[in-house]
This record gives structure tokens, C-alpha cells and sequence, in this order.
């Protein structure tokens, strides 16, 4: 059971057959009860109706003898006497009830039937008064064996020579009341019949509607299963909510093939960028083993302290790929230049600056690895001379790195920031580095809300640009 209403197309037909039952039950209570009082207000009018024709023989002052009365058992009547005592009723009148008098038969009246004396009949003509408003109330009769429920109208008389009488009329509830079954009984039958259509083509809608999903489901499983990240869920012609789904899973399955081969790719290279220092490293250490006097200590160091930038190269990207945060720490780019250039010893050519106070908000440490790997690059290329430059450009701290070396082409100023790539003129073990610098350095940038990019320098070498937003800006 758990298992069919975890279901979306269990749950929607369920759901659209509950909003269905509701929505068909407050009709049918409407329908019923609209019915109800229509009928009753019929009836409420055949009684209001005999009981002002029998008040105007009344009023007319004819004898309750000779009241023309309805049948029984169309219009049960009884006339009631101010003192509450039945003054004439309906012929095979048996049982009677809701009226101001349970009596059926007429006892003694309070004053003679005709209002005169000797037994004179009185002259005919109107002696009385009708009330205009008529009080009701529910109640039954059996008049000639036949009982039934009734809706009464009492009718308030007044004559000179009768006194206050009330006039109980009743108008029949069987219509209302057949009519009212007949209703219920085919609601009782008509709405499950008409839930059960609803359901069924819910059902059939919804599965229609699902089929796409089973399809990207069953391929989902396939891929998972055959860890195939090539392949693509089918995606349906149509602009709905599903097909934006399919195409979302094939693009965060182009985003993870992606991901998944630039790691592959990424461990590849890490693979053999180590294997040659360690290969090195290893020769080197097995001949001093072997002969101490031929041991190349300086070589080794030298092998020694690239796996070591290497490892803290590989490190750093990892950190970088997991979503490591930048930090909010403030930096002067001018002072922060000063002090890492104070600390480098062995560059191959001088450094020249032009620093001017620009602050940023990030990592120092990863800023320090930039400006490192920015002034490492520049240093292998350059002929004479690397200049680094600081300033604001607007809401942006600008940190510049140029060389007189030959330059980069400029269909190769992208690919150089890739891992692991490095340029022809700089594949030497000895003078190139592993090709993880310049991307290490585009990532941090990209980490602190800036960018990096290449273009060429005044003297005809390379100029790296590295623009970050300042913090005023970062906190508008």
C-alpha cells in the first residue's frame, strides 16, 4: 500500500478523486437542499391557500356545518375556537399533529354555530377579518387510514359573530419528500459511478503524462548502472515541466562528464608530472647508495623541492575544486607587492615596480600564491627585465605582471591557463614548471569575485592582468 501511494499518479488520482467526492457532495447537499425548500415552500402555499379559503367562509359567516372543506386527504383543515376548543375538521380526519389541537372531531362550540339567537340563521355577508401573515409548522395527519407528513398553515380569523378563530390547513410533504429520495438515491448511485470515471481517467492521464519520467528514470538506472556518463536521458517534444527536466539532467550529466574526465585527466597528469622527479630523485639516491662519491646532492634538493611546490600545487587546486572560501581578510595590493618581493632571492632578472594603493578583501595566502606564480612565469620569460604594477580602476584593485619576453600568441592565451599545459618553448623539465601555476592562478582569481587574463605587455612580452573587486564594492 505504501508502495502504491508513493506513487505520483496514485497520488494525483487519489488527489483529483477527493477534490471530485468534495465538490460533488457540496453540490449534491445544494441540490438537495434547494429541492427541499422549493417543494416546501409549494406545500406552503397549497396550505396557506386552503386555509384562506376556508377563513373566507368564515368571514363570509357560514355556519361550521356548511364549510366547504377540501378532501382529507389533499388539505387536512381544522377551525380552532379562541379558546383553543375544535370548531370544525376535515371529514375521515383520524390523527393530526403540529397544530394547536391534537382533537379531530368538533365538540360543543363557545358560541352558536350561526351567531344568532333562536337558531336564526344569520344573513349572509362579510362580518370578520383575515390575518395577511400565516404562521407555519411541520407536522402529520391520517385521514382515512393514510398517514403522511404535512407542512400546516395557520390562518388567523377574526368575526363578530364567531370570535377569534385559527385556521389550520395542511399542504401534503409527499412530493418533497419523493422527489427528494428519488435525488438521493441517484446521487448514491450517479456519484460513484461518476468518482470512478474521474479516477480511471486520471489514472490514464497521468500515466500518459508520466511516461517520459519512466523513460528517464529506466536511463538514469542504465547509467548508473553502466557508469556511461556519454549517454543522455530522452528528452519529449513537448514545453513542459518534463521536458525542462530531461533537458536539466542531460546538462548536469554534460556538466559531470565534464567534471569526471577533467579529473581523470587532472590525475593522469598529476601522475606523470610526478614520476619524473621521483624517477630522478630515486636514480640519484640508488648511485649515491652505491657510490657516495658520485652523489648529486645538489640535484637531489633541487628534485626534492619540485615534488614538494608540486604537492603544494596539487593541494591547493584540490582545496580550490572542493570550494575552499577566500576568507574577508583586507590586503594592500601596494604593500602586500613590497613584502613578497622582499622575500624573493633568486630571481633571474630584477623586478621594477609602480605600486599605488589598491585594496582588496581575500586570502592572503592564496594571493601571495598568485603574485608568486605570476612573477615564476614572468622570470622564465623574460629577456631583462618584469615589472608588477598596482592601481584602482574604478570599483576594481588592479594587479598587472609583465615581461620583455617573446609574448603569447594569441591563440594560445586561453589554453595557458589550463592544467597541466604548457607552451613549446617552455616544456623543459629544467626552466618550465608542471603547468599548474598560471591555473592555480586563475582559479584563486576567480574564487575572489576577480579575473585573470593575458594580453600583450608595451615591451612586446606577455602582461598578466589580475582584477579584483574592491571591498566597497564586494559589499554593495
Amino acid at each position: 500500500m505504501s508502495r502504491l501511494f508513493g506513487s505520483v499518479r496514485a497520488r494525483a488520482t487519489l488527489g483529483a478523486s477527493l477534490v471530485v467526492a468534495l465538490a460533488l457532495l457540496a453540490a449534491g447537499a445544494a441540490v438537495l437542499f434547494s429541492l427541499r425548500a422549493n417543494l416546501t415552500g409549494q406545500a406552503d402555499g397549497r396550505a396557506d391557500a386552503a386555509a384562506r379559503e376556508v377563513a373566507s367562509q368564515l368571514v363570509a359567516n357560514r355556519p361550521y356545518g356548511d364549510l366547504d372543506l377540501p378532501d382529507g386527504d389533499e388539505a387536512p383543515v381544522q377551525v380552532v375556537d379562541e379558546n383553543g376548543k375544535l370548531a370544525a375538521a376535515s371529514e375521515d380526519l383520524e390523527r393530526i399533529s403540529g397544530t394547536g389541537t391534537d382533537a379531530v372531531k368538533p365538540g360543543p362550540a363557545a358560541r352558536p354555530a350561526g351567531g344568532g339567537s333562536d337558531g336564526e340563521r344569520p344573513e349572509p355577508g362579510e362580518t370578520g377579518e383575515i390575518d395577511d401573515e400565516a404562521e407555519y409548522t411541520d407536522g402529520s395527519a391520517t385521514v382515512d387510514g393514510e398517514s403522511g407528513d404535512y407542512r400546516f398553515a395557520a390562518v388567523e380569523v377574526s368575526t363578530e359573530d364567531k370570535g377569534d378563530l385559527t385556521v389550520y390547513a395542511g399542504g401534503s410533504l409527499a412530493d418533497e419528500q419523493s422527489a427528494v429520495s428519488t435525488a438521493l438515491t441517484s446521487m448514491l448511485i450517479g456519484f460513484p459511478l461518476l468518482l470512478g470515471v474521474v479516477a480511471g481517467v486520471t489514472w490514464l492521464v497521468t500515466r500518459r503524462a508520466l511516461r517520459p519520467v519512466a523513460a528517464i528514470t529506466a536511463e538514469m538506472s542504465a547509467i548508473t548502472a553502466s557508469e556511461d556518463l556519454a549517454r543522455r536521458v530522452p528528452e519529449p517534444d513537448t514545453h513542459d515541466e518534463i521536458a525542462r527536466l530531461a533537458r536539466t539532467t542531460n546538462e548536469t550529466l554534460t556538466a559531470l562528464e565534464t567534471s569526471v574526465e577533467r579529473q581523470r585527466r587532472f590525475v593522469a597528469d598529476a601522475s606523470h608530472e610526478l614520476r619524473s622527479p621521483i624517477a630522478s630523485l630515486r636514480t640519484q639516491l640508488e648511485v649515491g647508495a652505491a657510490h657516495p662519491e658520485l652523489l648529486d646532492v645538489e640535484g637531489a634538493v633541487e628534485d626534492t623541492v619540485r615534488l614538494q611546490e608540486l604537492a603544494a600545487d596539487l593541494l591547493l587546486l584540490a582545496r580550490l575544486d572542493a570550494g575552499e572560501k577566500p576568507g574577508g581578510a583586507r590586503v594592500d595590493l601596494a604593500a602586500f607587492v613590497r613584502e613578497e618581493l622582499s622575500q624573493r632571492t633568486r630571481d633571474r632578472v630584477d623586478v621594477h615596480t609602480d605600486l599605488k594603493s589598491a585594496e582588496v578583501a581575500g586570502s592572503r595566502g592564496q594571493l601571495a600564491r598568485v603574485l608568486g606564480n605570476l612573477l615564476n612565469n614572468a622570470q622564465r620569460h623574460a629577456r631583462s627585465r618584469v615589472t608588477v604594477t598596482t592601481r584602482t580602476d574604478g570599483m576594481w584593485a588592479v594587479l598587472e605582471v609583465s615581461d620583455d619576453g617573446s609574448g603569447v600568441p594569441p591563440g594560445e592565451r586561453e589554453r595557458i591557463f589550463e592544467r597541466f599545459v604548457r607552451l613549446d618553448d617552455a616544456r623543459t623539465r629544467d626552466e618550465g614548471g608542471a603547468g599548474l601555476g598560471l591555473a592555480i592562478a586563475r582559479d584563486v582569481a576567480a574564487r575572489h569575485g576577480g579575473t585573470l587574463v593575458v594580453g600583450e605587455a608595451p615591451s612586446g612580452g606577455a602582461r598578466f592582468e589580475l582584477r579584483l573587486p574592491s571591498p566597497q564594492s564586494s559589499a554593495d
